[in-house]
């Protein structure tokens, strides 16, 4: 498919359904998402559309400020968040990766929860910020502009120092022969630190990102405590996580 064919078809998408996900677009027009990425640069750069984490928007949804961020399929993401909580209790110590999923769920997180909380996401960050019972630590870094959270040996140093009870982490695609894969190398490092220094692993991941692969390995399945998606635990396309032997919720 041409350059110019991609980009009709992404500007009649947006149009019909006032969003387009980057994920889903890479599966329908089976290319990369890299590659996806780079037309929604280009549309947003012409002003065509507006570029945010994980998708685009019509240039009339474009966010207020940088914080104000428009999180795609907010409905699954918000019920996945709410599953996510029955897993918090007062005394613990959490650490939460960027995305935003994670993004969602701190929106959620009760005002009297008593927890400490580490987060390399600086939109995270300033979500939890609000809440007055949490005592907050942000992990310093190199800072990935696009996805808004630090990257690099800092970050890995610091969670190396930590002992969580549990982490919450967001994930580009979820396999069950490959486990949780990311996009990026330094992302997958940072990823694979924060599993490290906890004792539990909660992925949370939307229904679309299942049986999807990424090229470089956060880690396999059994090393996963809880999966959490927007699905039923039932729902078949769960079947093959739950006979792994991983916690589906």
């Amino acid at each position: 498919m041409l350059k110019v064919e991609r980009h009709n078809y992404i500007m009649a998408k947006i149009l019909k359904e006032q969003k387009v996900n980057t994920i889903e677009l890479a599966q329908e027009l089976k290319l990369s998402e890299d590659t996806i990425r780079r037309d929604l640069n280009e549309l947003n750069d012409k002003g065509l559309l507006v570029k945010v984490y994980g998708g685009a928007f019509p240039v009339t949804d474009k966010p207020a400020n940088i914080f104000d961020i428009v999180i795609v399929n907010e409905d699954k993401k918000k019920i996945i968040g709410s599953k996510a909580l029955s897993l918090l209790s007062d005394g613990q110590v959490i650490i939460m990766s960027g995305g935003t999923t994670n993004l969602a769920f701190s929106k959620l997180i009760p005002s009297d929860l008593k927890a400490t909380i580490y987060t390399y996401s600086l939109p995270i960050a300033m979500q939890l910020s609000q809440h007055p019972n949490v005592e907050l630590i942000f992990i310093g870094g190199k800072l990935q502009k696009n996805a808004m959270v630090t990257i690099g040996m800092d970050v890995v140093q610091v969670l190396s120092t930590l002992k969580a009870d549990i982490c919450f982490m967001g994930a580009s695609s979820i396999n069950v022969k490959l486990g949780l894969t990311e996009m990026g190398y330094e992302v997958s490092v940072v990823k694979k630190a924060m599993m490290q220094a906890s004792d539990k692993v909660v992925s949370m991941v939307t229904s679309e990102k299942l049986n999807t692969k990424m090229p470089y390995v956060v880690c396999e399945l059994n090393q996963l405590h809880t999966i959490i998606t927007d699905l039923n635990p039932k729902d078949s396309r769960l079947e093959e996580y739950v006979k792994a032997g991983v916690h589906v919720l």
